[in-house]
């Protein structure tokens, strides 16, 4: 495997990046927006391609890299599904996988630090976001945090990790890298307490600073979905309604985008083609499959995901292929299931 801890001293912000293999697909964790260079040489460097970018919560501490590193890379971006974020990529839940090629990392929903925190398991790792810091916890009081529910989150789902579990938290303001889970149970100062009374006290107690960034930070990481407007300013996009009028057509094949388990949970459109982001490239290639299908039928190709983000970058790489019938649907599922429940 494939594993590197990068620290942005500003923000004192720890990023992970992670692959299975040289020449594989890659994920990483909290990219932090000034670093982005960094990233994309290191990813050249491993000779990777960056497949995936996720945080763990909206920071309020810096900018996050997810939309430039999207836009470099063509990566999908992840969020938590309660997140504020306008668009990003893909939204995960509780008990969901989040999977590159040869790697699949465990989904925990822990809130309190923020509403939308979560935590990701891989093997004998724990990458904690804000929720449980080395001899610390994140703050619960800004963006609706709340204490009560951080105790439920760090007691009753991080601490039933295996004691020998590494913990890799998305901060650090004293230059430890790396803890466990019994560590932390054991030496943590905000963890010996008796009772979540105890802990929320001990949290309201903190009277801490706000961050410097956050009137900053905080606005610009809930603004990440640009791509989609800039498609829909060249004619590439239809709306869920116009999509909907499309089913049954002998010219058009809907093309989904989605992963396995987000057409299992969210449902799928019936008819439609599944075609996982992943492999888009290759399949718009002369010879694959959409190209292939696109050319020898004539079908117009209309692109749709989850909220519209992965079917925005798609349709561009269909252009840019010669396939110059293509579009996508604006806003993707979300949209669609919002046309069906209004009954349109």
């Amino acid at each position: 495997m494939i594993f590197r801890q990068l620290f942005d001293s500003t923000s004192s912000t720890y990023t992970y990046l992670l692959a299975s293999r040289h020449g594989g697909e890659a994920l990483i964790i909290d990219p932090v927006l000034d670093r982005v260079d960094r990233y994309l040489k290191l990813i050249e460097e491993l000779d990777l391609r960056l497949v995936k970018a996720v945080d763990t919560h909206l920071h309020a501490d810096h900018i996050t890299g997810l939309g430039a590193l999207r836009d470099h890379t063509k990566c999908i971006t992840v969020m938590g599904e309660q997140s504020g974020v306008d668009v990003v990529s893909m939204r995960v839940g509780d008990g969901d996988r989040l999977s590159i090629e040869g790697m699949s990392l465990g989904v925990i929903y822990t809130p309190g630090h923020t509403d939308d925190s979560y935590c990701f398991t891989l093997a004998d790792r724990v990458f904690t976001g804000d929720t449980l810091l080395i001899r610390g916890t994140g703050r619960c009081d800004f963006q609706n945090g709340s204490a009560r529910a951080q105790y439920e989150s760090i007691f009753n789902r991080l601490l039933r990790l295996p004691d020998e579990t590494l913990v890799f938290p998305a901060h650090d303001y004293k230059g430890d890298s790396v803890s466990t889970i019994a560590e932390e149970r054991a030496h943590n100062p905000r963890l010996q307490v008796k009772s979540v009374e105890e802990y929320e006290a001990l949290m309201a107690g903190l009277k801490l600073a706000n961050p410097k960034m956050m009137d900053v930070a905080v606005p610009a990481n809930m603004r990440q979905g640009l791509h989609q407007e800039e498609v829909a300013k060249r004619g590439w996009a239809v709306d869920a309604r116009a999509a909907q009028a499309m089913l049954g057509r002998r010219d058009v094949v809907l093309v989904d985008l989605r992963e396995r388990g987000e057409r299992e949970r969210h449902g799928c459109i019936p008819g439609a083609l599944h075609a996982p982001y992943p492999g888009l490239m290759e399949s718009l290639a002369p010879g694959g499959m959409l190209f292939e299908l696109a050319n020898a039928t004539g079908k117009r190709l209309v692109f749709f995901c989850a909220f519209g983000e992965r079917s925005a970058m798609a349709v561009q790489a269909a252009q840019d292929a010669g396939l110059r019938d293509a579009c996508h649907v604006e806003g993707g599922m979300g949209a669609w299931k919002k046309v069906v429940e209004m009954g349109e």
